[in-house]
């Protein structure tokens, strides 16, 4: 066994904190492997079927020999397929060269990150916030700065929020719309709002992370590359994990201006290469094929975002901001910080989460590493029977907590 000397490893995986999300996941299914029964609302995946003409041209790619590495970036036709979207949709004019398709949406902002971060550099990413965003930033030898938004002004970053964190080292602007974790979702006005700011700031680059770009319901999806002046420094990254319940397909992309693509397509050459090409294959169905399931998926997103607000916004002391997009809720749980039940003080959104889970079998995420400690992550990517019970068991967690006197 190597002794501690040796098992010093690079400061940059030193810095990396876990997911989160997965440890909780894996918590909860540890007490299911024990025979309990738990509700879990941790997932981020839809919990649908992928549509059937995806699988239908992943079988007939099989059959007809396609099992063997494609380009690094990818297919040609796929990402044909890619640009003809981003242009139909997005208002977005790449051409297949400006595309680089990856293992997943996650894998295309690491590239970009680990392409263009050089060591101290800074990466604005406003909070609440996706897990891996900043951990990505400490892998490249980066700085993540966290700007903090507010449940009251929809967990958005204003201007003078995004212009007082941004300083001479600041080196990407991260915007992730719909987001994950809180659903929110930008309007043209506040896109516009912090291009602005940005004007001001030509050396800086724009990472969008539009994954969930299918997911919005009473709102407009807007690509911060279609702003004015913002496309030759905005790397776009989609994908078919959430829009097509194609999360275990591993098939992302990002769009960009032809040195960043080339540079990223080094870091993936070196890593993964090109995505499976049965999967790739399957993309070029899922942007051929109508949009008739993926609606079908959103109203029903709809139906039980509606039901969940309705459920929980009866808790006292749960303030539940209603988001326009993803398949998320992100309340402030901190009135029950604080607060006893069964001789255990539950101190923070960590031990919140632990309470609900182990005493009353219903999983959520902490928003401890979403960058929001008062927070807790709920998915409602799940079965309406799933829901209610959940919802049965988090009245009741936080219910027995509210019968406690807060602790001083």
């Amino acid at each position: 066994m190597p002794d501690d000397a040796a098992l010093r490893f690079n400061p940059c995986v030193e810095a990396m904190r876990p997911s989160s999300t997965l440890a909780t996941t894996q918590r909860a299914a540890e007490l299911q492997r024990q025979g309990r029964t738990v509700e879990s609302l941790t997932a981020g995946e839809p919990d649908f079927a992928t549509p059937a003409p995806i699988v239908e041209a992943a079988e007939r790619a099989m059959r007809e020999g396609w099992t063997h590495y494609t380009d690094n970036a990818g297919l040609l036709e796929l990402r044909q397929s890619i640009a003809d979207k981003l242009k139909r949709d997005n208002g977005l004019t790449y051409a297949p060269e400006q595309i680089l398709c990856s293992n997943g949406a996650k894998q295309s902002i690491a590239q970009v990150i680990l392409a263009l971060v050089r060591p101290g550099d800074e990466v604005v990413i406003p909070a609440p916030y996706w897990v891996s965003y900043p951990e990505m930033v400490r892998l490249a030898g980066g700085v993540p700065v966290t700007p903090e938004t507010t449940l009251e002004g929809g967990y958005k970053i204003t201007p003078d929020v995004l212009r007082a964190a941004l300083t001479p080292k600041t080196r990407i602007f991260l915007i992730n719309s719909p987001g994950n974790p809180t659903g929110a979702v930008y309007t043209r006005a506040e896109q516009e709002a912090l291009a602005a700011v940005l004007r001001e700031r030509p050396d800086v680059f724009i990472v969008s992370d539009e994954i969930y770009e299918y997911v919005v319901y009473d709102a407009e999806h807007v690509s911060f590359a279609s702003l004015e002046g913002m496309m030759e420094r905005t790397i776009t990254v989609n994908g078919f994990s959430k829009g097509y319940a194609m999360t275990g397909w591993r098939l992302g992309y990002l769009a960009a201006s032809a040195p960043i693509v080339k540079a990223c397509a080094k870091v993936q050459s070196q890593f993964t290469s090109a995505p499976s090409t049965i999967t790739q294959k399957a993309g070029v169905a899922a942007l051929a094929m109508g949009l008739e399931p993926v609606h079908e998926m959103v109203a029903a997103f709809r139906e039980r975002r509606d039901f969940m607000l309705g459920r929980l916004g009866s808790i006292d002391g749960l303030r539940l901001p209603k988001p326009d997009g993803a398949f998320y809720l992100f309340p402030d749980a901190s009135a029950f910080f604080g607060r006893e039940a069964n001789g255990r003080l539950i101190e923070n959104a960590d031990e919140l989460a632990l309470f609900l889970l182990e005493r009353h079998g219903v999983a959520v995420v902490s928003g401890e590493g979403f960058g929001a400690p008062n927070g807790l992550r709920l998915s409602y990517a799940a079965s309406m029977d799933t829901l209610t019970r959940a919802c049965d068991r988090l009245e009741s967690g936080l219910g027995e907590l509210t019968q406690s006197e807060p602790m001083v």
